[in-house]
């Protein structure tokens, strides 16, 4: 092929998203791909995130609503169930087992002050392990949002960097340095960079968006556990009067 055909066929190049694509480096193709797939785990941990977020926010009002109301704690207990489907409720559930049980025992009428101390320690405890716990099935995918956003400019530049390569080598074949000949090879490099862009920049602007909500409702959930530690601790001083 002469410099003539070659300057036609390239001015004559699909510049569309899959026109580049089908015309870039296997190596490049790969990097594609792989920040493709990186994008799209991005947005279901994203859509994951919000439906979750929003349930455990609806389902703590609704608890919290219940639990101020004025109503027996033993009862709430019942109606709650022993698997709750909500973090709160689970804090909740996680506390009044402990005091049932040390109720059962006779710890929480004892009159000595040692004791009631243990079983305020006891379920503070209880209440503190399951918030952890609780907190490490809220943030699940978080660290993947995080890689997601740090790693994917990277991988795009890589494609960047090495479809360029393969583009100077095939002008340096066709010795042919023509805008129509640089320009399409130039602008498959560079989609490699866009797509790492386009999968990076939603994957921080998430991570920070859901970093925020889980920290406000892990505090949401400390400030409960210290309120009913409070209120319980208050039981247990005018039971031992």
């Amino acid at each position: 092929m002469n410099s003539v055909e070659m300057t036609v066929t390239h001015a004559s190049a699909d510049l569309s998203i899959m026109g580049l694509f089908w015309a870039a480096d296997p190596f490049v193709k790969l990097v594609m791909l792989l920040l493709v797939l990186a994008s799209i785990w991005c947005w279901a941990i994203v859509a994951d995130k919000i439906i979750i977020i929003r349930r455990e926010r609806r389902l703590a009002q609704v608890f919290e609503n219940s639990f101020w109301s004025g109503g027996s704690l033993d009862t709430l207990y019942d109606q709650t169930g022993a698997t709750p489907r909500d973090a709160m409720s689970i804090v909740f559930v996680a506390a009044m087992r402990e005091w049932r049980r040390a109720n059962s025992h006779g710890l929480a009428d004892s009159g000595r002050a040692d004791l009631r101390a243990s079983l305020v320690s006891r379920i503070d405890r209880s209440m503190n392990f399951t918030i952890t716990r609780e907190m490490e099935r809220l943030e699940r995918g978080m660290n993947l949002l995080a890689s997601i956003g740090s790693v994917s400019p990277f991988v795009g530049l890589l494609g960047t960097v090495w479809g360029i390569m393969s583009s100077f080598q095939s002008i340096a074949e066709s010795k042919n340095t023509s805008l129509a000949v640089v320009a399409p090879g130039i602008a498959e490099a560079l989609f490699a960079t866009a797509l790492g862009l386009a999968a990076a920049i939603p994957a921080v602007i998430a991570y920070n968006k859901f970093a925020g909500d889980l920290e406000r409702f892990g505090a949401r959930l400390e400030t409960f556990a210290q309120e009913f530690s409070t209120l319980l601790a208050r039981q247990l001083d005018e039971g031992g009067k």
